[in-house]
């Protein structure tokens, strides 16, 4: 396919969309298709950035006179022209594409009807203020975030909610894997500092100013910043001067890597919030947009963030860090709760949705405490027993509980399988972690949905999501159905009734 992604950076926008857009550029580049970038030329942008990284980058129209946001809200300046002015600078650079993907909060429903007109193309949106669009598919990786949000002003659109589909790099599902078994907390605990890719507010120096204001409490730090920053060289001088505990990194092609040396990070909320809690890093937050305040609030409430307002850093910046090291276990867990970094993987498979009506006919979910019941239903089906591995039907009390910690285990994952045009759920597949990198993989399928193809479009589910896994199978060498569907599914076979799938990359 033909993509072409239209976002922006700059002083006033930051980095973070360009940055989450790369990330989905590459995945889909691997996957074979073309993709291109479109923005506009201003104080800040990455198009160099982007370029170097080696996507085609069109340069829209520029303004003729520069606009100051008035505040850190008004996103219409971040376009910098008007709508309409974008949109046809877009479409006589971009004469066709298959899809458009589009991450601006400035580009509006009128922008996205009249480029999909244009070029004909289906579109994806990638959002964060619950706005109304004219897309195919919409995603919001905020916390917490849930599709009836959406859902009464796009009814037409597929929507993706929650930290779930957080677009991360795959290195961090990778390194996720280490960090399910970091739970111990360092007698020196090192802190990572992260302010995004431009931070003009200078949080950055104001939060080593506060961390300098107690020479016992200090901790061992890193800063990340880079040249592009407006206040870089001011940052850069302070980490000189306090080098005995202060390490200052300009940029780093492995955050996942880096991250996993730390123990605390404090940093801005935005995308940088999942990858802390993929890898279950406990942070302090400081808002820096009111676009910010959304996601700092949710990280809040579910109690796996602490958040300082950069103009109380000096009074609260080492409370908050103290919190941290004292609770440092707990946030940790509810972290790893939130993220499994797979998001990416998750998006992919939507995308390729829109375009495969085969794909679009089995929907597979976490599964959730309304599934309990059903779930149950099927656990006492003798055509379920008759295989498992456990031939004993369960108690309601024993599968609700075994269920319930299922659940909430962040180890381990449960999906639950569903066919969107019969609307009925079919079956379940799971998979638990045995050890690092290792995962048992349990399947079955609603009986009246049998001979249907389900269970092995369900395993080619697990290929997409999870392919950097070694995922082993258990099957009763008189289950010849199990026995075909997994030797079908290029699984190989250890014995008589084990089979395993190493890591596909």
């Amino acid at each position: 396919m033909k993509i072409v992604i239209r976002t922006d950076a700059s002083i006033h926008i930051g980095s973070g969309h360009v940055m989450r857009c790369l990330v989905l550029a590459q995945a889909l580049v691997l996957q074979g298709h073309k993709v291109s970038f479109a923005c506009r030329p201003q104080a800040g942008d990455l198009i160099q950035f982007v370029r170097n990284k080696g996507f085609h980058v069109d340069e829209l129209v520029q303004a003729q006179t520069l606009i100051e946001p008035s505040n850190s809200g008004d996103y219409q300046a971040w376009l910098q022209v008007p709508w309409l002015d974008d949109a046809q600078s877009l479409c006589k650079q971009v004469c066709n594409a298959d899809l458009l993907i589009v991450d601006h909060y400035a580009l509006n429903q009128e922008w996205q009807t009249w480029v999909k007109q244009q070029l004909g193309c289906k579109v994806f949106v990638i959002d964060d203020l619950v706005r109304t669009h004219d897309a195919d598919l919409i995603l919001d990786q905020t916390l917490m975030r849930v599709v009836d949000e959406y859902q009464e002003h796009n009814q037409s659109a597929k929507i993706l909610t929650g930290c779930e589909f957080a677009l991360l790099n795959p290195f961090f599902s990778r390194y996720r894997e280490q960090a399910l078994d970091n739970d111990l907390l360092p007698a020196e605990p090192k802190v990572l500092i992260s302010m995004g890719g431009i931070d003009q507010p200078n949080a950055t120096l104001k939060v080593l100013e506060a961390l300098a204001l107690d020479p016992l409490l200090r901790p061992c730090v890193t800063v990340l910043l880079g040249p592009k920053a407006p206040n870089y060289e001011q940052v850069k001088a302070f980490c000189v001067e306090n080098q005995d505990w202060i390490q200052h990194i300009d940029f780093v092609e492995n955050m996942a890597e880096l991250m996993l040396e730390h123990s605390i990070a404090i940093g801005a909320p935005g995308t940088t919030s999942w990858e802390r809690a993929c890898l279950g890093i406990p942070s302090i937050i400081v808002p820096l947009a009111e676009n910010q305040n959304t996601i700092s609030q949710n990280l809040v409430a579910c109690e796996a963030a602490i958040r300082v307002n950069i103009t109380a850093l000096s009074s609260e910046l080492l409370s908050g860090y103290l919190t941290l090291l004292t609770k440092w276990n707990s946030f940790r867990d509810t972290n790893l709760a939130l993220c499994d970094g797979l998001g990416l993987q998750r998006v992919l498979h939507h995308i390729q949705m829109l375009f495969d009506n085969d794909l679009a006919s089995l929907e597979i979910r976490r599964a959730s405490s309304s599934d309990i019941e059903k779930v149950y239903e099927w656990q006492c089906l003798s055509e379920t027993r008759k295989y498992a591995l456990n031939s004993a039907v369960p108690s309601w009390n024993e599968h609700q509980s075994w269920m319930k910690k299922k659940l909430t285990c962040y180890q381990d994952y449960f999906y639950l399988l569903e066919c969107p045009l019969e609307q009925e759920r079919v079956g379940v597949v799971r998979l638990d972690r045995i050890r690092p990198g290792e995962y048992l993989v349990s399947i079955f399928i609603d009986p009246a949905f049998y001979s249907k193809g389900i269970a092995k479009r369900a395993l080619a589910y697990i290929d997409c999501i999870h392919p950097n896994i070694t995922i082993h199978a258990r099957v009763l060498e008189a289950n010849l159905a199990s026995q075909k569907l997994f030797t079908s599914a290029s699984y190989q076979r250890l014995s008589r009734d084990t089979f395993i799938r190493p890591p596909l990359f």
